[in-house]
């Protein structure tokens, strides 16, 4: 029995010596310090959840970041695309534009050549004739072209649809020019005033009148002086394209004319257009 209390006390004895008994100081020391530690916690709490919300706004910033990138990344690429495609356009435009230019040059530099052509021919025929410009004929250039034209009274007599002699020396001498320039086209115009055929047998009106006058001249360049009938075309334009629309004798005088039109050949130019 005795033995069972004196073991009760060393253990108490034991226990009472391993307790340490705080003052009230330390304990209030520790109690504020548990305090501390809590405030501490909850304001790592809040931070914790003002973070978490950061995050989470920032998560949803990326996306808006990352799906206006993706957009601007679609949209550069069908920039680059159209921009692609614009290069292509413009270089073929370009290619375009560079043989046009040269077209256009060719189609220049041959004009030049059949203006040039052109007043040469006048010149030629200008003096070829020089002796029958105070007779009614003249040479002019209209379009491009040489207008050799001839006053009736130079070519026929009154009515009369046979050349005279002084019109065959006229002809002669423009047959002369005409022959070496083997790349002139020759037109044939015959021209009549407004007055109506009267007793003319088997003329029947200015049509045939100036129909028969072109023909004749036709004939004569052809089985006299030789010019390539290839070459020509005789048309009767009647009174329908007068010089001068007066009614007046000197007015009426002018429009009865034939006209000889010359003018080069133009084959060149036209496959150049056509191209």
């Amino acid at each position: 029995m005795k033995l069972k209390y004196y073991l009760l006390a060393a253990i108490l004895c034991t226990m009472l010596h391993s307790c340490v008994i705080l003052s009230p100081k330390k304990y209030k020391a520790l109690l504020a310090e548990r305090d501390s530690l809590s405030n501490h916690n909850t304001s790592l709490e809040a931070q914790l959840s003002s973070l978490r919300a950061d995050t989470m706004n920032l998560h949803h910033q990326l996306a808006d970041l990352q799906n206006n990138y993706n957009a601007l990344n679609a949209n550069y690429n069908k920039l680059n695309d159209n921009y692609s495609s614009s290069s292509t356009k413009v270089s073929q435009l370009s290619s375009d534009l560079q043989k046009r230019e040269q077209r256009l040059k060719e189609v220049e530099d041959a004009l030049k050549k059949r203006d040039a052509a052109t007043n040469a021919l006048k010149d030629k025929l200008q003096k070829a004739l020089l002796g029958f410009q105070n007779s009614g004929l003249t040479v002019d250039i209209r379009n491009g072209k040489v207008y050799v034209s001839l006053a009736d009274k130079l070519l026929f007599p009154s009515g009369s649809i046979v050349i005279d002699e002084r019109g065959k020396q006229a002809l002669n001498q423009l047959a002369v020019v005409i022959n070496k320039e083997p790349d002139i086209n020759i037109a044939v115009e015959g021209h009549t005033d407004t007055k109506k055929v009267i007793n003319l047998g088997q003329i029947k009106d200015n049509w045939d009148l100036s129909v028969l006058r072109a023909t004749s001249v036709t004939r004569y360049l052809t089985e006299t002086q030789n010019v390539d009938p290839h070459r020509l075309t005789a048309t009767g334009k009647g009174q329908f394209q007068p010089i001068d629309p007066g009614t007046a004798a000197d007015a009426l005088a002018k429009n009865r004319r034939i006209e000889i039109v010359l003018s080069p050949k133009l084959d060149e130019l036209y496959n150049l257009i056509k191209q």
